[in-house]
């Protein structure tokens, strides 16, 4: 079954996770690489500081070495020139398990 993960970053202000929003237009492509799919990246009405993305891993694929090959990439890196880490405030990550009748599975 496909793992799915909602990925929730806190950023220190709307400004930098508006800037952050535009680093993912990257990450949906060098994602591919690595067999993550990207399924939504979103901006939090009630928390401007905040971007959501909800991505997924292939079946038998340990979601935390597949991420964690991805941030020590080449592609990664590329990605985030320029982008201040600084300005993360941080990163929750919730695994979820779709249910026999969600849409995705």
């Amino acid at each position: 079954m496909t793992t799915y993960e909602m990925r929730i970053y806190t950023l220190k202000s709307a400004e930098a996770a508006t800037a952050y929003r535009k680093i993912w237009i990257k990450h949906i492509e060098s994602l591919k690489a690595f067999g993550i799919v990207t399924h939504g990246v979103f901006a939090v009405a009630s928390d401007p500081a905040k971007v959501v993305a909800l991505v997924d891993y292939p079946e038998g694929v340990d979601p935390k070495a597949a991420s964690d090959r991805y941030m020590a990439s080449d592609l990664f890196k590329a990605d985030m020139a320029g982008f201040d880490f600084a300005w993360l405030s941080s990163v929750e990550t919730i695994l979820l398990n779709p249910e026999t009748f969600s849409p995705l599975r």
